[in-house]
C-alpha cells in the first residue's frame, strides 16, 4: 500500500510540474505574442516575395536571355568569335547577355562561352576574368572552366599558377574525359617548373587510375623519362 501511494504521489507531482511549465510557456506564448505573429509575418512574406520573384520576374527574364543567346550560341559554333562575343546588331552577343541578364544561368553560362572565345583569341587575361566568373556543378563544365584558366595562364608564362589550375581541374569531378586530361596537362607543368617528383607522381596516377585513356596509355614512357631526370 506505501509503494501505491508513493508511485501516486510521485505521479501527482510530475502532472504539476507539467502543468507548471505549460502555464509559464502560455505566460511567455502572451507576453511575446506580438513579437511572435510579426515574425511569422515577415517569414511569410519573405517567402511569397522569393516565388513571386522566380515566378514573375526571373523566369520571364530568363526566357529572353535564352531567346538572345542563341546566335551568339551559333557564331561560336561557327568559330565567328567576335560576332559571338559583341553580337551582329539584331541579336546579343556573349558580353551584351552578361551586362542585360546578369543574374540569370543564361548571363553565367555566358560567362564561360566568353572566357573560352577570349582564350581562342589570344586574350588570355580577359580569359581568365570571365572563366573565373563562370560557375557550375557540371561534371564536364566545371573541370572544362578550370582547365581553361589554365590554358590561359600557361600562354602568360605563368607556369605555376597553370599547374595549380589544371590540378584543380582533375580533381573536380572524377570522371575518365577531364580527369587524365588535366592530370596530363598538370604534369607537364610541373615538369616544365623542374619539379620532376611531382610530374612524376602525377603520372603514376594516370598510370594506376586511368590506365584506358589516351593519357593513361602514354604515361609510361614520361614515367621513364622522369625518372631519368630524377637520377
Amino acid at each position: 500500500m506505501v509503494k501505491n501511494k508513493n508511485t501516486k504521489d510521485v505521479t501527482e507531482e510530475r502532472l504539476e510540474a507539467v502543468e507548471e511549465a505549460l502555464t509559464r510557456t502560455e505566460r511567455i506564448l502572451e507576453k511575446h505574442q506580438k513579437n511572435i505573429l510579426t515574425g511569422i509575418g515577415i517569414v511569410i512574406i519573405i517567402v511569397l516575395g522569393y516565388f513571386s520573384f522566380q515566378k514573375y520576374y526571373l523566369e520571364p527574364v530568363e526566357e529572353e536571355a535564352s531567346e538572345q543567346m542563341w546566335m551568339a550560341e551559333k557564331y561560336f559554333g561557327m568559330d565567328s568569335l567576335q560576332l559571338a562575343l559583341d553580337g551582329d546588331g539584331n541579336y546579343y552577343g556573349f558580353l551584351d547577355i552578361i551586362e542585360e541578364y546578369g543574374i540569370t544561368k543564361s548571363a553565367n553560362l555566358a560567362n564561360y562561352y566568353a572566357g573560352i572565345s577570349y582564350l581562342r583569341l589570344g586574350q588570355y587575361e580577359d580569359a581568365i576574368d570571365f572563366l573565373g566568373k563562370f560557375s557550375s556543378s557540371d561534371q564536364i563544365l566545371a573541370p572544362m572552366a578550370l582547365g581553361a584558366i589554365g590554358d590561359a595562364y600557361m600562354e602568360l608564362g605563368e607556369t605555376s599558377k597553370a599547374a595549380s589550375f589544371y590540378l584543380d581541374a582533375a580533381n573536380k569531378e572524377d570522371n575518365a574525359f577531364t580527369s587524365p586530361l588535366f592530370m596530363q596537362k598538370a604534369a607537364w607543368a610541373y615538369e616544365l617548373e623542374e619539379d620532376y617528383k611531382k610530374a612524376l607522381q602525377l603520372q603514376n596516377r594516370l598510370k594506376k587510375d586511368f590506365p584506358d585513356s589516351a593519357e593513361g596509355r602514354e604515361s609510361e614512357k614520361y614515367i621513364a623519362l622522369l625518372k631519368a631526370k630524377l637520377k
